[in-house]
């Protein structure tokens, strides 16, 4: 039987909810999940330059896991890219570093409650148009 898979530290999730290819509506369009960790992965050994080690550090998982995570991930977006695919970002096993939510009307990310303000698109304000991303462990 395997281990159970445990949570990988996320700094932020993205702040977008994926990508679509131009010329090609919405509803037409297969999606492929890329998970947070996977993104993360991504944005720290392609977009910060960080080495793997570094990395896996941060994520709080072994190296061979990092490397596996990413295989995963760079799959996936190749996959997207030459099928023509859109790419959706959302869940996987992730803690992130604090309480995150995404508005459900304009999709803006909020780092926690306290920093909940009223959005310039939104015709409502309050907790119900909240989608919780991760709540932190205690």
């Amino acid at each position: 039987m395997p281990r159970p898979t445990q949570n990988r530290k996320v700094a932020t999730p993205p702040l977008m909810i994926g990508y679509k290819p131009f010329g090609i509506p919405r509803n037409q369009l297969e999606s492929i999940v890329v998970h947070y960790d996977e993104f993360e992965v991504v944005r720290l050994l392609d977009y910060e330059g960080l080495m793997q080690e570094q990395a896996a550090e941060m994520m709080q998982v072994s190296r061979p896991t990092l490397t596996r995570i990413y295989e995963s991930a760079r799959r996936k977006i190749a996959r997207a890219f030459v099928e023509g695919k859109m790419i959706t970002i959302e869940g996987g096993n992730v803690e992130f570093s604090g309480e995150w939510f995404r508005c459900k009307r304009c999709y803006k990310l909020i780092d926690g409650m306290p920093n909940h303000r009223k959005c310039e698109k939104c015709a409502h304000y309050g907790t119900d148009e909240l989608l919780p991303l991760n709540k932190v462990k205690e």
